[in-house]
């Protein structure tokens, strides 16, 4: 790099893609000078970064140490890992703080931010918050994991950030300061970049630092954070409530989102459905309530939620079978939610479509819901294996070379009361650009079968 760069002015963005734009749009306009390091040769942002940011060093190709060792801090971002080598050795060796874009916006605003992270249901719940702040008048910000970067979401007349936030994230984040933070729920996921579930598990609860209130998950004692007694906090679950927290009453076998004993909407008023969907439901009227949205308002939002693209939501009824799009469903934890929230709710059996990249996890969990609600099992992709290992004998398990061979197949299996549930509990890059990518293929192979019916 040339002399004229000073050390103490120089902020290295380790990976670029929408995060690390944002971070150099943000940092420019802070005045420092600002370098680039990425592992690929064509970043995507590369020919915007070069057009709008000429004076900006980059190198591409692989993690360059001796730039990282010139920095004041290293900006990374989600995809690149804070323990490889070059990043260990500035990060422990040199000491040079690494933060990621969600430090440096708490930095830039001295707004409330409810913070959401879990395994599963971080974007339904997110985007529930956002809408409900957003029908309470407040100009809401939502983004961080979901959507918008958040130094792009900076504006001095939002009044609450709304976050989406990875583990990745949480990992670079050191003073969030949350006005209310929740763990919706923990199960294996990232398992190819965490040694652990306990690594894991640590890194979720980053969420907490700080936070002025927290709410827990009362059927996940992993969503429990190690902090006194005297924070305020409260739970959610789909257990009866105690007399302040948020829970469900059954009554003559019709089924109430509660708060405490006071019965506050019919979960059949709701276009969501299903167990998850009721817990997500809850979760956000805790977080609400903490920033003191008004009960009503929320409770109008969530009768007209309609529930987000590629999770778990049904694009196709012919012939009295039902096909479920569940593409975001990248790990066992969001497939066993939406087998047993579909599950219960069908008149037959679930057709289940799984595999792809499964990030070293156990599938063993969706053992008891396939015996419980399972029709069939249909494997495609690079873990298809892996899984039909660990299912039991009595369930029925197919391969199929492509999603619209697994679709046409499921096509063949149904009858009428049964559901066609793509629901991975992989990630989807050894055959797809994306889960959106898997989804819209999805259903486009659907509409195409049932119009050749």
């Amino acid at each position: 790099m040339e002399n004229r760069i000073q050390q103490d002015r120089l902020m290295v963005v380790v990976g670029l893609g929408k995060t690390g734009l944002s971070c150099v749009r943000f940092l420019r306009g802070q005045g420092y000078t600002v370098a680039v390091n990425d592992t690929r040769n064509n970043p995507p942002g590369l020919e915007e970064l070069r057009r709008d940011y000429p004076e900006v060093h980059c190198s591409l190709g692989g993690l360059d140490e001796s730039l990282l060792l010139q920095a004041r801090e290293i900006i990374a971002s989600p995809g690149i890992s804070i323990n490889e080598p070059a990043m260990l050795a500035a990060r422990l060796k040199a000491g040079i703080p690494v933060i990621g874009d969600i430090e440096l916006f708490c930095r830039a605003t001295d707004a409330p931010i409810i913070a959401i992270t879990g395994s599963n249901a971080k974007s339904t719940v997110t985007t529930l918050v956002g809408l409900m702040a957003d029908n309470a008048g407040i100009k809401a910000g939502v983004g961080g994991n979901l959507g918008i970067p958040v130094l792009d979401l900076l504006n001095p007349e939002t009044g609450l950030y709304v976050l989406e936030l990875s583990s990745f994230q949480l990992e670079t984040t050191h003073d969030l300061r949350a006005a209310a933070a929740v763990v919706l729920n923990i199960s294996e996921d990232h398992m190819d970049r965490y040694k652990n579930m306990q690594e894991y598990h640590r890194a979720k609860h980053r969420i907490f630092r700080n936070c002025r209130f927290y709410v827990t998950n009362r059927q996940d004692d992993l969503t429990v954070p190690q902090l006194p007694e005297s924070v305020p906090h409260t739970s959610f679950g789909t257990d009866m409530p105690d007399h302040d927290s948020w829970g469900v009453i059954r009554e003559a076998g019709q089924v109430w989102l509660a708060h405490g004993h006071e019965k506050l909407l019919a979960a059949n008023e709701m276009k969501i459905f299903g167990e998850h969907n009721i817990a997500n439901a809850l979760a956000a009227l805790a977080l609400g309530s903490a920033v003191n949205l008004p009960l009503q308002v929320m409770l109008d939002t969530l009768r007209e939620f309609p529930g987000l693209p590629h999770r778990c939501r049904m694009v196709a009824r012919y012939n009295g079978v039902s096909w479920y799009n569940d593409s975001k469903g990248t790990n066992v934890g969001a497939t066993l939610a939406a087998l047993n929230g579909l599950g219960p709710v069908i008149d037959g059996k679930v057709i289940l479509i799984a595999g792809g990249q499964g990030k070293g996890q156990d599938f063993s969990p969706l053992t008891p819901a396939l015996e419980q609600f399972g029709k069939s099992v249909i494997l495609i992709g690079e873990d298809a294996a892996r899984i039909e290992a660990v299912l039991t004998p009595g369930i029925e398990r197919l391969h199929a070379d492509s999603l619209p061979d697994a679709i046409r197949l499921a096509g063949r299996l149904a009858v009428a009361g049964d559901a066609v549930l793509l629901s991975p509990a992989c990630a989807s890059f050894d055959m797809f650009q994306s889960y959106e990518d898997r989804g819209n293929r999805f259903e486009a192979a659907v509409q195409a079968l049932t119009e050749a019916a």
